[in-house]
């Protein structure tokens, strides 16, 4: 990053013009950190925006599971992967955590269209071992297979990685406790450890969830975790609308980060994130679409929705309770916080030094043109107004480790 007083900015400027690597940015353009999706379901982008009125159980064995066992074929994970990639640089997403499937194939799949669009991408391997929480069309044979393909897509990928300056990055993706046998949990967080890497699953996302963890665990859903090595400064754990202040303490002792998934929160989250009480206490926090729970790839539209969700958590939304008894104080958000979590916040939780536009930070970024400035306006306006109108058609370009991909 170079600023106009730099004593070398003339020098730069003409060599970037000598090599056709200059952009100029025209009144209404403004350049902002590229975002980063803490949470995503790839497979699951055709179904995005359907049946989502049904209860989560419902969802993942009528719609869902079917879905994600078609990624056997490998043709098909390519057709998905190629444009849902395409779909989120648009998007303006530089940076994202991926749930893959059962699949290495197909995994490699959705690797290979990170690597060849220009994305970073966060790819596991998702284990699903226990064959009373997943069909038997739909399933690893064993909590031994599970651990073992985990593993030999960690090898994969490093392998490809060989090929490519824009890493792809391996994670331990246990789908969620109901999912898995405890053979499988501990063996995930073996590797987890052994080789150091990032790991993601879903915690207290929902009522069926949290009440499977205590029913058969007798613990809490993070204590299951963090009992089989599972809560390291590496994990991301989405949703956690049902986290209370025993599993916020773990978090921050743990270092764990949280996804924040405000869209998919409202179908199938039971309770509105608490988003200020996270982050008091010390929890990284960031943000993520979650689809196809999620139904939109827009990370713009999730910010709206984490402040509009953060305001309703304010007000409450029982009209027969009296004002002070209908909300809770203290809730609401700002746009600039949700900005926050989409950058630098699923940043952080991710150990990259990206999310700002500041020296030493990758040039992961995105250029978007603002439509209503017919007056002149402030900083904060413009940076309002950009938020709450920004759509893909206004994302002009998008840089990645300072390579134009779109």
């Amino acid at each position: 990053m170079i600023a106009h007083t730099d004593p070398d900015y003339a020098t730069v400027k003409q060599t970037a013009q000598a090599n056709d690597t200059l952009t100029t940015l025209q009144p209404n353009q403004y350049v902002l950190p590229g975002f980063i999706d803490l949470h995503i379901h790839a497979p699951q982008w055709p179904n995005a925006g359907l049946a989502l009125d049904r209860p989560l159980n419902e969802w993942l064995d009528t719609y869902t599971f079917p879905l994600e066992a078609k990624y056997q074929d490998t043709d098909f994970a390519k057709l998905v992967y190629d444009g849902l990639i395409q779909e989120l640089l648009a998007n303006g997403t530089t940076t994202a955590l991926y749930f893959g499937t059962i699949h290495n194939a197909a995994n490699l799949e959705l690797a290979k269209a990170c690597i060849q669009y220009g994305q970073r991408g966060f790819i596991g391997k998702v284990a699903m071992d226990n064959p009373e929480q997943t069909p038997d069309y739909y399933q690893d044979a064993s909590a031994q297979v599970a651990v073992d393909q985990t593993e030999q897509f960690i090898h994969q990928l490093n392998e490809l990685n060989q090929t490519t300056d824009l890493k792809q990055t391996p994670v331990i993706t246990p789908r969620f406790v109901p999912s898995c046998t405890p053979a499988s949990l501990q063996g995930l967080g073996d590797l987890a450890r052994k080789y150091d890497l990032p790991v993601q699953s879903h915690c207290s996302e929902s009522d069926w969830e949290n009440g499977y963890a205590l029913e058969h665990y007798h613990m809490r859903d993070a204590d299951v975790l963090d009992h089989y090595g599972l809560l390291t400064d590496k994990a991301v754990m989405a949703h956690g609308t049902l986290l209370n202040d025993h599993d916020y303490d773990l978090f921050s002792q743990k270092q764990v980060a949280i996804a924040h998934c405000p869209i998919s929160n409202v179908y199938f989250g039971n309770a509105v994130l608490p988003v200020n009480r996270v982050l008091a206490h010390h929890i990284k926090t960031g943000l993520g679409t979650d689809i196809s729970g999620g139904y939109s790839p827009s990370l713009y539209q999730n910010i709206r929705q984490a402040v509009m969700s953060s305001r309703m958590l304010q007000d409450g939304v029982d009209n027969q309770l009296l004002p002070d008894k209908r909300g809770v104080d203290g809730s609401a958000i700002s746009v600039k916080t949700a900005f926050y979590l989409a950058t630098l916040g699923g940043a952080e939780s991710l150990h990259l030094q990206t999310g700002k536009i500041a020296e030493g930070y990758l040039a992961d970024l995105q250029v978007v043109s603002m439509q209503n400035d017919f007056q002149t306006e402030t900083t904060d306006n413009i940076f309002e107004k950009l938020m709450y109108q920004t759509s893909k058609a206004d994302i002009n370009q998008v840089y990645v480790q300072g390579t134009r991909v779109k």
